[in-house]
C-alpha cells in the first residue's frame, strides 16, 4: 500500500491537530524562569526552565520543579523528547495549610508530558502520618522505560494541625 504525498500531508497534519489537544490537556504550570544551557542554530536553545505548582488538596504549599527543555526545531514545535532528570523542592507558602478534605496516603498530584508520546513527568505527594510531614516526590515514565530518576523533598506540618488522612 502506497501512501502518495497528499495523504502524508493530510495524516501530518492530523497529528499536529492530536498533539496540540494533548498539549493543552496538561497539567498547567507556571513557569517563572529559564536559563540557556546550550546554543541551538534554528529554534529555541537547550535550556533548564523552573515551574511553579501549586498543590490543588493543599492550599499553602507550592512545588518549584527544574527540568530540562530541549530546545532545537523539534523543541520549538513540541516534538522532542525532554530528558528525564528533574529537581523538586515544595515549600509552605502561606501562614497555616488548608486542606481540601482527606487526603490519602500517597497521591498523583501533577503530570505533565515530556515528549509528544507516552513520555511525563510526575509529581507524587506521600503523607507521612507519624511525622506529620507531606512528602514529595518527582518521577519520569515512559510506556516501554522510565527512568530510575527522581527526587524528594518534604513540607512538615504544624503539630497543631494534623493531616487529615484518608
Amino acid at each position: 500500500m502506497s501512501i502518495n504525498l497528499k495523504q502524508r500531508a493530510l495524516y501530518l497534519c492530523c497529528a499536529m491537530l492530536c498533539a496540540g489537544a494533548f498539549i493543552a490537556g496538561s497539567a498547567a504550570a507556571e513557569e517563572l524562569a529559564d536559563v540557556s544551557t546550550a546554543f541551538r542554530w534554528l529554534g529555541k536553545n537547550d535550556r533548564v526552565v523552573i515551574e511553579a505548582y501549586d498543590d490543588p488538596r493543599v492550599g499553602g504549599v507550592t512545588c518549584y520543579v527544574s527540568r530540562a527543555r530541549t530546545g532545537g526545531v523539534k523543541g520549538s514545535v513540541g516534538l522532542a523528547e525532554d530528558k528525564a532528570e528533574a529537581s523538586i523542592a515544595c515549600r509552605q507558602v502561606t501562614a497555616t495549610l488548608q486542606f481540601n478534605g482527606k487526603l490519602p496516603l500517597q497521591e498523583d498530584v501533577f503530570t505533565e508530558r515530556m515528549s509528544i508520546l507516552f513520555k511525563r513527568l510526575h509529581v507524587v505527594r506521600v503523607v507521612d502520618p507519624k511525622r506529620n510531614t507531606l512528602v514529595y516526590l518527582t518521577y519520569s515514565d515512559k510506556l516501554i522505560d522510565g527512568s530510575p530518576m527522581n527526587a524528594v523533598t518534604a513540607v512538615p506540618v504544624a503539630a497543631s494541625t494534623p493531616i487529615p488522612v484518608k
